[in-house]
């Protein structure tokens, strides 16, 4: 009787031990954040005044790149997923769907501000002065030919083959991944922007998009455009290496950087705040980040968290963001997101 009692009473305690950790692992009491690494220093600093000025845990952020944040946040409803994700483009509709498919059939859009991407270099270095349809003939894949409709491997080997008005040195840019918002934001505004100067392509557009956008988006594989990954600081170590290299990256980045490196006139347009937030610079974008409504009320401080990156004294016009390199919307387009986000409205496409 009494081994049969010393039994039972270890079972329970292995049981109650086995449900305490299976509790454990079905609960977060902090706020997970992935995505852009463009947008990862705006909130971070949310996060960090959040934590410090709320009961709430400091949300865990982490940079992962747009699609790679994406990828993750649409995988799934539940603690093992993120809550938030940030993005510097906005979502696809095939991301959305793919969303859905895995059960998120709500999400919460918020547009944060506004950014510039940059072709930076040290700030040693001659400041460039290049024109998109440069950019585009230095860095893709396949540039037209002598003969209108021809096609051909990327010939450019310095930036003065390109334009004899350009240094001749060689082409050597540092950018980020194809999971990166940047990266699209750089192939649509930037090579897209460029590409579009020749009216063969321009017109393709209309027949053949699919065609249009392989032609325009897709960045040569011989050197001359390197890979950085998401590590911005990174690419900062590498242009102060190497004064010939270039690096295409967020405005905010430039901006904390400002020491070291020194933006590039695109279109004869300096990459400044001013520039950027009146629409002038022409490779300029908006920010984003995405909330998972399913997880509101499961996970602690979503509802808060909201409202602190929605706040005035965050993303408004003198708000603590501006330190970081965001540009701030309009006053107008301001109120609309923070109306739409803290009452928790669906995204529609």
């Amino acid at each position: 009787m009494k081994k049969f009692t010393i039994l039972s009473l270890l079972l329970t305690i292995i049981l109650l031990t086995a449900s305490s950790d299976l509790y454990a692992g079905s609960s977060r009491d902090y706020i997970s954040i992935v995505g852009s690494s463009t947008v990862y220093p705006f909130a971070t600093v949310v996060a960090e005044q959040f934590g410090k000025t709320t009961k709430f845990k400091t949300p865990k952020v982490e940079s992962t790149g747009s699609g790679g944040g994406l990828k993750l946040f649409c995988a799934g409803v539940g603690v093992e997923h993120p809550d938030i994700t940030n993005a510097s483009r906005r979502i696809k509709s095939s991301e959305v769907e793919k969303c859905a498919k895995n059960g998120i059939a709500d999400i919460i859009e918020a547009k944060v501000g506004y950014d510039g991407i940059v072709v930076a270099n040290s700030k040693s270095a001659p400041l460039m002065n290049v024109s998109r349809k440069e950019l585009f003939l230095a860095l893709a894949k396949e540039v037209p030919g002598d003969n209108e409709g021809e096609l051909i491997p990327n010939p450019y080997k310095t930036w003065k083959d390109v334009n004899s008005s350009l240094p001749d040195q060689k082409i050597e840019v540092l950018g980020p991944p194809p999971t990166s918002g940047t990266r699209d934001a750089f192939a649509e505004l930037a090579l897209e922007g460029g590409c579009k100067k020749f009216p063969w392509i321009k017109a393709m557009k209309k027949k053949d998009k699919k065609k249009y956008k392989a032609i325009c988006h897709a960045v040569r594989e011989d050197g001359a455009y390197i890979e950085a990954g998401e590590n911005d600081v990174l690419i900062v170590k590498k242009l102060e290496a190497n004064t010939n290299a270039f690096g295409v990256f967020g405005f905010s980045f430039l901006d904390q950087n400002s020491d070291k490196i020194k933006g590039s006139l695109v279109d004869g347009i300096e990459p400044t705040f001013e520039n950027i937030a009146d629409g002038k610079y022409p490779v300029s974008r908006p920010l984003y980040f995405y909330v998972k409504k399913a997880h509101v009320g499961m996970i602690p401080g979503i509802k808060e968290y909201l409202r602190e990156f929605t706040s005035e004294k965050a993303w408004g016009s003198e708000g603590y963001l501006l330190d970081k390199g965001l540009i701030p919307m309009p006053e107008e387009e301001r109120k609309s997101f923070n109306k739409s986000v803290n009452g928790l409205e669906s995204l529609s496409m």
